[in-house]
């Protein structure tokens, strides 16, 4: 695992393929613990399929990433799920379980990470409900929740447990302006808590009121706004 000083992210001469096809190339960069970064560019660009290999979702075929103490070259199928325990992972569909109240919903990734102990459960469930705002949904069901809400639901899922790195894709895309600023407030709390964000969104109003560093996925590269120059006005 890593020591404490190292990068919660090591990314170094990557190249990101989406089936058959080269999608980013000579991928080079590194999140620091606590740090913050959106990812931008057009629809396409590879903004997802960088994140999907981030979580061993797509296949890590050329380079090397270090993320939260595992190379993912090699990395083998068992070890996938103990990665992703120390990630959280927010989908802009929410991906929550229609049939079951927000607690059920929650307590099924407790059991699916190793979470044994029903008092303990309760309590980080009651926990992270409340650090996201939402201190008496616990048995209702998604449905019955506004948009905002159900993302509120997503959130603490991802915190449940305390992760490295929260790795978000488009968290905001079906939110309405308003509440997705409140979302990304929220989003700033937690990462001043010390947890590192990353964030793929096409929200020209966020970035724009939310300045932090950038990653801009473009013709196949990746740039960095701490190294590179590039025009904010194509970046959707």
């Amino acid at each position: 695992m890593s020591f404490s000083s190292d990068p919660v992210v090591r990314i170094k001469d990557v190249s990101i393929f989406q089936d058959n096809h080269t999608i980013l190339r000579d991928v080079n960069f590194e999140l620091d613990k606590g740090e913050l970064a959106f990812i931008i560019g057009r629809t396409g660009s590879g903004k997802s399929s960088l994140l999907k290999t981030l979580y061993a979702d797509l296949p890590l075929r050329l380079g090397e990433i270090l993320i939260a103490g595992y190379n993912l070259s090699g990395i083998r199928q068992k070890e996938i799920p103990m990665l992703r325990r120390k990630l959280g992972i927010i989908f802009q569909d929410f991906q929550l379980f229609d049939d079951r109240s927000v607690a059920e919903n929650l307590m099924f990734v407790m059991k699916a990470t190793g979470w044994k102990d029903r008092t303990k459960m309760k309590k980080r469930l009651t926990e992270v409900l409340i650090q996201v705002g939402l201190g008496s949904v616990e048995n209702k069901m998604p449905h019955q929740l506004s948009g905002g809400e159900q993302q509120r639901v997503v959130i603490a899922r991802a915190l449940i447990n305390e992760p490295l790195l929260l790795i978000a894709d488009e968290p905001t895309g079906n939110l309405d302006p308003e509440v997705s600023d409140g979302i990304f407030k929220l989003f700033l709390e937690i990462n001043k808590s010390g947890t590192a964000i990353l964030m793929a969104t096409h929200d020209h109003t966020l970035i724009g009121n939310h300045p932090a560093r950038m990653l801009k996925c473009e013709r196949g590269k990746l740039m960095d706004s701490n190294i590179d120059q590039f025009d904010l006005s194509t970046r959707i």
